[in-house]
């Protein structure tokens, strides 16, 4: 049986209910592996699953081992991560204080690091951790992924810098975020059948959107529906059921720009 690992988040459960509850022609799956995208990212670099969700800063890393799939992927626009800070904050620049992030693997640090200054102190948390951290005054800054861009004003945050905005304006293409990858030594064929799955699995979702909820809620951090609704239609699109040309350019674009800045090397 082949391994899967995804995130908790509202838009991998939503993408992978069908094909891990047998309801769209799949591949005999274990039970799914549900982790944080950083766990999984380091999983990755260890290659310890077949069939991955992972950012696509680490899949910069493990292109050797890995094959990106056409289907499942997060990536669009107004989707990117957000650099908040306290509402009261003065705010200094990014080298001055503590820059909370969600992973040294993630996209979302991958973006940081083209936007920022060289000489930033980061300090690694999960992502649900951030913006307590932030509002506490733990941390100067921190770098918010995922549900979280729907919620950080109800912890009296604001909104430095969206990065998603700044590298769609930068590079004119959607931001890509993460994606579905399989392990290249599963062979041509064995691929093509889990990108068709996993496609399948993304056309059900769409086909019957409620008919996820439940397993949404299972194992969501947020539990309202209307900030389950917004993540689901902010990270699953048309990209998700297929990248197509602009969204292989765009993440052939991020990765250069991480190649040029000696972030892969």
């Amino acid at each position: 049986m082949l391994s899967l690992g995804f995130s908790p988040c509202p838009n991998d459960t939503f993408i992978f209910h069908a094909l891990v509850h047998g309801l769209s022609p799949a591949p005999v799956f274990s039970p799914p592996v549900l982790a944080d995208v950083e766990t999984l990212n380091r999983w990755a670099l260890a290659a310890r699953l077949d069939v991955t969700k992972l950012s696509f800063h680490a899949y910069g890393l493990v292109q050797d081992q890995y094959e990106l799939l056409p289907a499942g992927s997060a990536l669009g626009r107004g989707c990117g991560p957000l650099l908040v800070c306290r509402a009261n904050h003065s705010e200094k620049g990014l080298n001055f204080g503590t820059i909370a992030i969600p992973g040294v693997y993630t996209t979302a640090a991958l973006l940081l690091k083209m936007y920022g200054p060289a000489d930033m102190t980061l300090e690694v948390m999960e992502f649900s951790d951030i913006m307590p951290a932030v509002a506490r005054g733990e941390v100067d800054y921190g770098l918010i992924i995922h549900e979280s861009r729907f919620t950080y004003a109800d912890h009296g945050l604001q909104c430095v810098q969206d990065l998603g905005a700044w590298w769609e304006s930068t590079s004119g293409l959607p931001i890509p975020l993460g994606g579905i990858v399989a392990r290249k030594n599963l062979g041509a064929q064995m691929i093509t059948k889990i990108s068709h799955a996993v496609r399948d699995s993304v056309a059900y979702a769409f086909a019957g959107p409620q008919k996820s909820i439940n397993y949404i809620k299972e194992h969501s951090k947020e539990l309202a529906d209307s900030v389950i609704s917004s993540h689901i239609d902010l990270y699953v699109n048309d990209f998700s059921l297929d990248l197509g040309e602009e969204g292989r350019a765009a993440i052939d674009y991020l990765l250069q720009k991480g190649r040029e800045k000696k972030i892969f090397n």
